[in-house]
């Protein structure tokens, strides 16, 4: 299994987002996550749309969009038309989420389902077959900076173990609290995905830190 990071452009400079996403890639980054949040769902206001389109002039990489946003079905085409590469959303910001997940994929892009600390792991068997994605939020969505939950792990393995047994191919994705403390620890349950904003963005070396991370994995090997 490969380790992915995907550095937040949440916890990125803006005024020298090119040269970071540049540095990022530097050290082997091969997605970019982009929260996107409506101050509802979530108490936080972010990016939309155009951020997206705009990374997408600035990278090839895959686009991880993740809405943390009230009815994300609102955007389904907007996004895909930005460029998104990855469209995940929460269960219970919406309703009808298996057809949102088929609309997603419609539109050429990857559907991703986020688990929040107090989803329950087994709500994926009901939409396994829609998903290639799953996200395993390891804090309370809405802030970057936050500390890793220490009962994500056991979460990452039961959803590990899920995906295995229903034969899922699906990404295995954790975003929150990921550093060089943590990211050994989500690694060896069974996450291969890894969202990483404080701990690339805020480092004054974004490609040293992303080869840092996965250095980390490699070592718990």
């Amino acid at each position: 299994m490969t380790v992915r990071i995907a550095p937040s452009v949440l916890s990125a400079d803006l005024g020298r987002l090119s040269e970071q996403i540049d540095s990022a890639i530097a050290g082997g980054a091969e997605w970019l996550h982009v929260d996107v949040m409506d101050g509802h769902f979530v108490p936080s206001l972010t990016f939309g749309a155009p951020l997206v389109r705009a990374l997408r002039r600035l990278t090839t990489l895959p686009l991880d969009v993740h809405l943390m946003v009230e009815r994300p079905e609102r955007y389904l085409a907007e996004f895909a038309d930005a460029g998104a590469t990855v469209f995940t959303l929460h269960p219970e910001a919406t309703v009808h989420v298996q057809r949102h997940l088929s609309t997603a994929r419609e539109l050429g892009m990857r559907a991703g389902v986020a688990l929040n600390p107090s989803t329950t792991v087994s709500l994926l068997e009901e939409v396994v077959g829609d998903i290639d994605l799953v996200l395993i939020m390891s804090v309370n969505p809405g802030y970057g900076g936050q500390s890793y939950l220490p009962r994500s792990t056991d979460k990452i393995r039961r959803a590990r173990a899920l995906l295995d047994r229903l034969g899922s191919p699906a990404v295995l994705e954790v975003d929150g609290g990921i550093t060089n403390e943590t990211i050994a620890e989500a690694w060896g349950a069974g996450a291969d995905t890894f969202v990483a904003g404080t701990a690339v963005f805020g480092s004054p070396d974004p490609a040293h830190a992303v080869r840092e991370l996965k250095r980390r994995c490699a070592v718990q090997v």
